[in-house]
């Protein structure tokens, strides 16, 4: 349930924190020495754990939708900014290629996963609980033995349609992607879209819960996306998928408004 993945901006350029998560040293589209930095950094990784159980899993939208949320609520957290308890390490993930891992657990491997310091976002029907980042090879026993891959989710009735009030993370049509590899994906999407916001609508977006909604678009809106100057989520192709863009984040009428947006729908 891993993947990894390069990010830009919308103005075209890496954005300040690339996305990878793998192997180390995967390139730059920038070709930057920023990017070796990276690379020579202690590696740092953000893990997000699904609650799984076998009798009852939950829609595939809305984890993807919940797991999106719970990367922007740490993002937003008061233990990860100045002084907090989680900063350092929020720094130390940023500083070096900022990766995601998901993973699932059920029964008493979720309970024990709870009640590590960490936070726990709640959906229609999913469970997704998010961690401070930890070092590459530090994990926790009790995340360590938790599964990676192997884990698909489906979505029991159509899901509804995306809410334009809140910010929209477009699916590429073309990708077939595991529900944990693009709960990752749209996490990332959601923090390119956190990056380029102002306080103020951070704050606003913050104070409503963070809506949003996940979408596969159709292919000439996919065109129109790739193209249009929003943030583009670039996979560098060593799990799943062959390396392209997977997801764009187009922002919403009410929060999380994006430049682009409205060049977005000409």
């Amino acid at each position: 349930m891993s993947s990894d993945d390069t990010a830009q901006s919308p103005s075209g350029d890496t954005s300040p924190s690339p996305f990878h998560e793998g192997p180390a040293g995967s390139a730059d589209p920038s070709g930057s020495a920023r990017s070796v930095d990276r690379d020579a950094a202690p590696q740092y990784v953000l893990p997000l754990v699904l609650h799984l159980e076998k009798t009852d899993p939950p829609a595939r939208t809305d984890a993807l939708r919940t797991a999106a949320r719970a990367v922007l609520t740490i993002l937003a957290d008061e233990r990860s900014t100045g002084e907090g308890d989680w900063a350092r390490a929020m720094r130390n993930w940023e500083d070096a290629r900022i990766r995601k891992v998901v993973r699932r657990a059920r029964g008493a491997e979720w309970r024990k996963a709870a009640a590590l310091p960490g936070i726990t976002v709640t959906g229609g029907s999913a469970e997704v609980r998010v961690y401070p980042p930890i070092p590459l090879d530090g994990w926790p026993k009790e995340l360590a033995k938790l599964q990676v891959s192997g884990t698909d989710l489906d979505d029991p009735e159509p899901p509804a349609a995306h809410d334009r009030e809140g910010p929209v993370l477009w699916l590429n049509p073309e990708l077939e992607m595991s529900a944990g590899k693009t709960m990752a994906q749209v996490g990332h999407g959601a923090q390119l879209a956190w990056w380029e916001l102002s306080d103020t609508d951070r704050k606003a977006w913050r104070e409503a819960g963070f809506p949003l909604s996940v979408a596969t678009a159709t292919p000439d809106r996919w065109r129109e996306l790739i193209t249009s100057g929003l943030p583009v989520v670039r996979d560098a192709g060593f799990t799943e998928i062959a390396p392209g863009p997977t997801v764009v984040a187009e922002g919403g009428e009410r929060f999380c408004p994006l430049p682009g947006v409205k060049t977005a729908r000409r």
